[in-house]
């Protein structure tokens, strides 16, 4: 299939929070807590709140930049594609790279809001992650109808707020709560607890699925201290392939058979044998351990609650059918160092090059929509939603490859990984 003919949506991007966000969402008592940008002395922007100190991770927004200058150290938003921060650049640059639509992972909160979490303020708290919701899904998605479906973040602390909060976002239209991948390494009940019950019953009550991202829990996986930066990057799926674990033999599948779980940004590749795996377990050892899921293995329990996706996975497309064609997603990860924007579509189908065009448009765009309860037709005719009529609206938009000045700040090309990981997640 042509790049140009493709229609993308992708299910795993992410946003540098604009430092106007909490302009007028807060109440009056919460003004001066609320999360503020200030700049170091270094000439770096960085969010505060609550006596934390947030930098804008390099390598959360690189869009743009040429590959030598990746890093981690802190960035300004003047250091920034303006589409990092900005909706209607960011629309422009989905425009120049082809993508239709897009879901927004929050940044300087944590995947999963545990900066917000930490607060001992849990009032101040809740207004937080109401006020960061609401202008996600008012300015940020609201500003474009049609082309970002909303996510909202979760409540971790107080499950009965959780589900609270579920039901008032997704009165909203929003249909995705983003969440940690372990909630035990947080300091809160697992997932096998029953205590999350009620944010359970509010996800499958009200369609909305449970976003789950890589490194979402504070921490990546990390070998030893002085390994290179490397390990840690080709062993973050590993991360996901253990909160798919968690959850598979959790009563959470159990109990709650309406519920749908996506994993963000882990990949496909290692979904084959993960499914022959659990099968071989649940058959040589449920006897002893209890496990009961009836007559059905656990591979196809996965494949009725389970999304994952991925960038870049010529295997994970290969093993397709033995993954489930309707448990395929796509991503774009703009602006991550992951991405391969502005050319992911021709990624896409040099990867997925002789597969048939049905099942090419199930992974590109047509199980988000299924998922995500998206319409992407909604507010554009589909001849209008192709990677050629994006482009070609996007008129001379600048993607150019740019450096920056790169004395701004002390880079250490040979960074142990135990510090990385640890900036990286912080």
């Amino acid at each position: 299939m042509d790049a140009g003919d493709l229609i993308l949506v992708s299910v795993d991007d992410h946003l540098i929070e604009p430092p106007d966000m909490f302009d007028g969402r807060l109440p009056a008592r919460y003004r001066d807590a609320a999360p503020k940008v200030t700049r170091t002395d270094a000439g770096a922007d960085v969010w505060t709140f609550n006596g934390s100190v947030i930098p804008n991770v390099g390598l959360n927004a690189v869009a743009g930049r040429p590959r030598e200058e990746y890093g981690v150290d802190p960035t300004a938003f003047d250091e920034m594609r303006p589409g990092c921060f900005d909706v209607d650049e960011r629309v422009k640059d989905m425009n120049a790279g082809g993508v239709l639509a897009s879901m927004c992972f929050p940044s300087f909160p944590g995947f999963s809001a545990r900066l917000f979490a930490a607060c001992q303020d849990k009032d101040l708290a809740l207004a937080v992650v109401r006020a960061y919701n609401d202008w996600h899904i008012e300015s940020w998605c609201g500003a474009h109808p049609g082309r970002f479906i909303p996510m909202a973040l979760p409540v971790l602390w107080d499950p009965e707020l959780a589900a609270a909060e579920v039901r008032r976002v997704a009165a909203k239209g929003c249909h995705s709560l983003t969440f940690t991948e372990s909630p035990a390494n947080l300091g809160f009940p697992s997932f096998h607890d029953p205590a999350w019950d009620p944010l359970w019953t509010a996800l499958c009550d009200e369609g909305v699925v449970l976003s789950i991202h890589l490194g979402s829990s504070g921490s990546l996986t990390v070998t030893s201290p002085d390994a290179p930066v490397d390990v840690m990057i080709t062993l973050q799926p590993m991360n996901i392939c253990s909160a798919a674990a968690d959850l598979v033999w959790s009563r959470v599948i159990k109990d709650f058979p309406g519920i749908r779980i996506a994993l963000s940004e882990g990949g496909t590749g290692w979904i084959p044998y993960f499914l022959d795996r659990l099968d071989r377990t649940y058959d040589m050892h449920h006897l002893w351990t209890g496990q009961d899921f009836g007559d059905r293995p656990p591979s196809e329990v996965f494949r009725q609650h389970f999304l994952t996706c991925f960038i870049a996975d010529p295997v994970g497309i290969q093993l397709r059918h033995m993954i489930g064609m309707e448990n395929i997603a796509w991503e774009c990860d703009y602006p991550h160092s992951d991405s391969s924007w502005p050319h992911a579509p021709e990624e896409l189908a040099s990867a997925a090059e002789g597969v048939p065009e049905d099942e090419l448009e199930q992974i590109a765009w047509r199980n988000a929509a299924r998922w995500y309860s998206f319409d992407p037709f909604a507010e554009r005719a589909r001849e209008r939603c192709t990677v050629r009529a994006l482009r070609d609206e996007a008129g001379d938009h600048d993607v150019s490859i740019r450096s920056f000045d790169k004395g701004r700040f002390e880079r250490t090309v040979g960074t142990d990984l135990g510090r990385l990981a640890g900036r990286a997640t912080a």
